[in-house]
């Protein structure tokens, strides 16, 4: 007979058990889906800690910004903002302390001061400053000139005249210092310009039109608005040797002219001034309202600005 515990293990054997076919990462991956209730309460992926992080993250943010703003403080504290005046020579504070910014001073107490504020070794300009109420960029608003400074400017300067034969002759005697027909062309063609002011007739103003690039941002290409075209040429010369000098009102609404040396005095300079202010007010546009002279101010190269009384 067959015992009945053999029997048992051999059924045992016949019966197949389940495999398990699902590995045990994905087994768990498939609990959490299935079971969101199932979330990390506590560690990094925690609500709890993501607020703490970011808690944190705000406190540096907060400490930076302050610990930047405490350099800053500090450094302005130790390295203030120094003044313009500060920053200048102690020649040209010492100047600056005789000039009384609250007062308007007349052209002889003007002058006299500039005089007496000129801090530079050398020769200094005086130089005049007007702004006109006016608006440059109207055609009929554009203020310009040309005037002769009785005692003139103060400069040397070296004038050039290209003409015909007849002028060249009437040039040099009025005191040209280039007087030339078409061999002035061949210095230009060389970029030879050894002269100041180039003054030239009608009808050699054609030849000079190659050389626009070269005379124009220079400044000395000839124009009849300022006198250096035209037909007489010996007065030309004369009346630039005399001082004459052209003016004309910058975009910001601004005169600038130079109106003698310090070495002149002042009497000479008051009557240099004189004259400026005069054809300033003569060249006044009609349709111009208001105030026309809003400020001037006078002073020389290296020295203070004098203000002066906008009714003289």
């Amino acid at each position: 007979m067959v015992k009945k515990e053999t029997i048992k293990t051999e059924a045992d054997k016949l019966v197949k058990k389940p495999k398990v076919t699902e590995p045990k990462e994905k087994a768990m991956k498939v609990a959490k889906i299935d079971a969101p209730e199932v979330l990390a309460k506590a560690g990094k992926r925690s609500a709890k800690s993501i607020a703490e992080s970011e808690a944190l993250e705000a406190k540096k943010l907060k400490k930076a910004e302050e610990a930047l703003v405490e350099e800053v403080v500090s450094k302005k504290t130790q390295n203030p903002t120094r003044s313009i005046l500060s920053r200048r020579g102690k020649k040209y504070q010492e100047a600056y302390k005789i000039v009384d910014k609250t007062k308007l001073y007349s052209i002889s107490e003007a002058v006299d001061l500039a005089i007496k504020s000129n801090t530079s070794k050398f020769d200094a300009t005086v130089e005049m400053h007007i702004k006109l109420g006016v608006d440059p960029k109207h055609a009929d608003q554009n203020i310009r000139d040309n005037i002769v400074l009785p005692h003139g400017t103060g400069k040397t300067l070296r004038i050039a005249v290209f003409a015909d034969d007849k002028e060249i002759e009437a040039s040099k005697k009025a005191g040209a210092d280039i007087a030339l027909g078409d061999a002035f062309l061949e210095q230009l063609d060389k970029s030879l310009i050894n002269f100041d002011i180039l003054i030239s007739t009608p009808s050699m103003m054609p030849k000079l039109a190659k050389y626009a690039r070269i005379l124009g941002p220079k400044g000395l290409m000839p124009n009849p608005k300022n006198g250096t075209v035209t037909t007489d040429t010996a007065k030309a010369v004369k009346e630039s040797k005399a001082g004459k000098v052209e003016y004309k009102i910058d975009s910001s609404g601004i005169v600038h002219l130079g109106f003698g040396k310090v070495s002149f005095g002042k009497d000479k300079l008051i009557a240099n001034a004189e004259v400026v202010l005069n054809s300033i007010k003569s060249n006044k546009p009609a349709n111009v309202k208001g105030s026309y002279i809003l400020s001037i101010f006078l002073s020389t190269t290296m020295g203070p600005s004098i203000k002066l009384d906008n009714s003289i």
